[in-house]
């Protein structure tokens, strides 16, 4: 009789990776830069959907470091006043300084956030930095999570590989498990040497890019290590650095409803991403990335036509999450079930009219 064991969790992961992975299996079957399902909208709302506009995320960005900048002066004196209101005031200020630049690196990497385009750049540049990415490597990764979203073997962005990783989940609450990954690639990029995984999405005329970007990075986390040790202090590297472990945590809580325990390799956003309510002060935090179906549906509509852009097309839809307590509470059991069971997945109630 063959051997009928299912394979090993290590095995399966295997499955993942961009280099002998499942991808070829995936483009056999189809689902490489295939055509996606969407909502039927007339061209002329989704050209002015698609307006970008430059004062609105101009505002939203002077208000975000304004908040970062407040609460490290916050945190500066809480410190030198020896006081235990130390440790919440850098918590407030390195949930400010990554959390939301994980939303402003997608936009901006859209080029969708502001409508000049050195705006968008610089945004990129710096939020990528703060969230401890490679900048040019994640643009072209997102690209990929775009046109492959969640087929496995093809897709580097998924965060919930089957069966449920439970450790890993836990360390990228402190992005442990993204650092302890990007940070060899960007050593690595520094000396002129890029993955073979990321070689499959990132052009080699992209790649003086990528080892730049590592140097500039690298020479930055440096300077701050070096003054913490010559004045005997973390302080330093509780500004910079550390808060982009630090304060991962509610990136990582938003972006989990994305995608967790939906199914792969299916051709439909509508199934493989939610949409979720959330209240203003998240979706500021957030510029609007809960409305993930539209997004991934539409990607160059602007982070502040994605509720009006949900408005539009909510009847072809499935419901949204009523919060993003509502998106866990399916979330959850799902990641348990998958454990034991990987080919479980999340099964969204389709329009009965419009399925795919």
């Amino acid at each position: 009789m063959p051997d009928m064991k299912e394979p090993s969790e290590s095995a399966r992961h295997q499955e993942y990776r961009l280099v002998g992975g499942a991808g070829e299996r995936a483009q056999a079957a189809g689902l490489v830069n295939a055509d996606w399902y969407k909502c039927p909208v007339p061209r002329p709302v989704i050209k002015q959907l698609m307006q970008r506009n430059d004062a609105r995320a101009v505002l939203d960005t002077l208000i975000w470091y304004t908040a970062i900048v407040a609460s490290g002066v916050l945190a500066w004196f809480a410190w030198h006043a020896h006081s235990v209101w130390a440790i919440p005031a850098f918590f407030l200020y390195g949930t400010l300084y990554c959390s939301p630049a994980d939303s402003r690196w997608h936009e901006s990497g859209h080029g969708t956030a502001f409508k000049t385009r050195w705006m968008n750049d610089v945004l990129y540049q710096v939020a990528s930095f703060q969230v401890f990415r490679r900048a040019t490597v994640w643009r072209w990764s997102h690209a990929r999570h775009h046109t492959d979203t969640l087929v496995v073997g093809r897709d580097p962005e998924i965060a919930v590989p089957r069966p449920t990783d439970w450790v890993g989940l836990a360390l990228s609450v402190v992005a442990l498990k993204q650092v302890v990954s990007e940070l060899p690639k960007m050593i690595a990029a520094a000396s002129g040497r890029i993955n073979a995984d990321d070689q499959t999405f990132v052009p080699a005329s992209e790649w003086p890019k990528v080892f730049r970007e590592a140097r500039i990075s690298l020479t930055i986390y440096a300077v701050a290590i070096g003054v913490s040790i010559y004045f005997r202090t973390i302080l330093p590297l509780l500004y910079i650095g550390l808060p982009s472990m630090y304060g991962a945590w509610l990136y990582v809580y938003f972006g989990l409803t994305q995608h967790a325990g939906m199914p792969e390799n299916v051709l439909d956003h509508r199934k493989n991403c939610r949409t979720v309510m959330m209240n203003p002060v998240f979706r500021f935090l957030y510029w609007n990335m809960n409305y993930h179906v539209e997004h991934h549906m539409f990607p160059m509509v602007p982070f502040h036509a994605l509720p009006q852009l949900h408005e539009t097309v909510k009847a072809d839809m499935p419901l949204p999450y009523r919060s993003s307590l509502a998106a866990y509470a399916e979330i959850i059991p799902a990641l348990v079930r998958q454990t034991r069971d990987p080919s479980f997945h999340v099964v969204r109630p389709m329009p009965p009219a419009t399925e795919a």
